[in-house]
């Protein structure tokens, strides 16, 4: 009764909810440095132990360290091991007080860790104001924190965990069946033709070049967003994103002798798209009804 007061109250106040909204997003934004830093780990530890235990090796021979999870072991200096304390785990605070800098070495922190917190924040506050205050706009705000989370997991190791992926279609699936976002007839089949489109054009692709042109993580996250958004929606996503990884592929080859056979992640671009589609649904529909000459 209590948790319902307090939140027709969020609901009733936009100005209210964006300030609510930043100070939690904050927090999930520190939260997801520790996702997109540990989580490929955790993923490559479990994959070496698999794999000895597949190839019988010897107990005595196996590769021995300490289990990594997302709160263990804590979070401390990469250079000099000094635990941090809660006071300088403070999101974009924290940074600036200590001047990006440890406190026990005075060794750089990476400036990516600040902007990923205020990255995160922007963005939910955007999405509160965008989409309007109502509770399929707070749910809305998982799939912005994992799309951000997968961006740069991605862009890290060209992986889509999925950890991530697959929750994030089932929830979106589920929410829509109260039809939080879209109805759950659009729900369903944005989820079957996100993975399908996809999927058909890795194996057209390996068929005609013999070579894998994606990861099987780019059906899921897209069978994701469209869960999530219906799908009506999906080829607005893949026009879109199919179009900022051509214009960024094209750019890499040419200014920076980027190789072509050294893959660039597709997930970072299906991310942003999903994004827009999210944000700016409404309008992208209209204007490819009226594109289409449909009224």
């Amino acid at each position: 009764m209590i948790l319902q007061q307090f939140l027709d109250a969020l609901l009733s106040n936009q100005w209210l909810l964006s300030l609510v909204v930043l100070f939690v997003s904050h927090c999930i934004g520190s939260f997801l440095n520790v996702v997109i830093l540990r989580l490929p780990k955790m993923m490559h530890q479990e994959w070496r132990c698999q794999c000895e235990e597949f190839l019988s090796v010897p107990e005595g021979d196996r590769q021995s360290e300490e289990a990594i999870t997302l709160s263990r072991p804590v979070s401390s200096c990469p250079s000099c091991g000094h635990r941090i304390r809660p006071w300088e785990n403070i999101p974009v605070v924290s940074y600036l007080f200590l001047r990006g800098k440890c406190s026990n070495c005075s060794a750089r922190i990476s400036v990516r860790y600040p902007l990923i917190e205020a990255i995160t924040a922007i963005f939910s506050v955007l999405t509160v104001w965008l989409l309007g205050p109502s509770v399929g706009t707070l749910w809305a705000l998982v799939l912005v924190w994992a799309l951000i989370a997968l961006t740069m997991i991605d862009f890290d190791t060209q992986l889509l965990p999925d950890n991530i992926t697959l929750p994030l279609m089932w929830l979106g699936l589920v929410l829509n069946y109260f039809g939080y976002l879209t109805d759950f007839t659009s729900a369903f089949w944005g989820a079957v033709a996100g993975y399908l489109s996809l999927w058909s054009v890795y194996w057209l692709f390996k068929l005609v070049t013999g070579k894998e042109g994606m990861g099987h993580g780019d059906f899921k996250l897209l069978a994701a967003i469209g869960a999530w958004l219906g799908w009506q929606l999906l080829p607005a996503v893949i026009l879109l994103s199919s179009l900022v990884g051509a214009v960024v592929g094209i750019s890499l080859m040419v200014f920076h002798r980027h190789g072509r056979d050294v893959p660039i992640p597709f997930g970072p671009y299906l991310a942003a798209a999903g994004l827009l589609a999210l944000w700016f649904g409404d309008e992208i529909l209209a204007g490819w009804y009226a594109w289409l000459g449909v009224a």
